[in-house]
């Protein structure tokens, strides 16, 4: 099937894309940054998806928002209005199958930066009104929210024996997900997946649910 991902250059992005490519669909990615995939099914776009006229792409079939920003002056104006903006562009049609918004977990429980958490739970938000206007192509739309996650941008806690220490305090799977964990979460959500639709999938090593029983 032909499918979009945004913010493919690296981390969850990258996973996403190569999960879809391994099993033999035409992926094209949309990113700020330079081409990093190598394969014949991938095309390439450079574009930011909240200041940049976007490519013409016709017929997607599955689309996957995933580009974002993290504590920065622009984290709802990327995350959350361009995410929207690639939506508009991409998703109503007769040719669409689903659509995949890649959330957070700190869109349940606000517990992080301020904008970027409220980015994330405008994108969930934005998600259920998505779905009710794509039941009438028979498509579904769906949230994943991951909490702790292997990649770069964590990094600064990953090499850190005493931030390590404290998230694993909180998380008791005691372990982060890998982006190729998130990548089987992505495809089962939006190829396997045909009758759920308006939900957001937490993923969190079971962190949102810890809790200290006070008698």
């Amino acid at each position: 099937m032909k499918t979009l991902i945004t913010g493919t250059s690296a981390g969850i992005g990258t996973a996403i894309a190569e999960k879809f490519l391994a099993n033999g669909h035409e992926v094209i990615g949309i990113d700020v940054q330079p081409q990093t995939l190598t394969n014949s099914l991938y095309t390439h776009c450079i574009a930011d998806i909240f200041a940049d006229e976007l490519p013409q792409i016709p017929d997607v079939e599955i689309l996957v928002n995933n580009a974002g920003v993290q504590n920065t002056e622009r984290d709802i104006d990327v995350n959350l209005k361009g995410t929207i903006r690639v939506t508009e562009k991409y998703a109503f049609h007769d040719k669409i199958k689903s659509v995949l918004f890649i959330a957070s977990a700190s869109a349940r429980s606000g517990a992080e930066f301020p904008e970027y958490a409220a980015s994330k739970g405008g994108t969930v938000a934005y998600m259920k009104n998505v779905a009710l206007r794509l039941s009438s192509y028979s498509a579904t739309a769906n949230s994943l929210s991951p909490g702790g996650v292997i990649t770069e941008l964590n990094a600064h806690i990953l090499n850190s024996k005493e931030l390590w220490t404290s998230v694993m305090a909180e998380t008791p799977l005691k372990k982060w997900a890998t982006v190729a964990e998130i990548a089987e979460f992505a495809y089962f959500m939006t190829v396997v997946n045909k009758s759920m639709t308006g939900e957001d999938v937490l993923v969190d090593n079971g962190e949102f649910i810890k809790s200290n029983f006070i008698w």
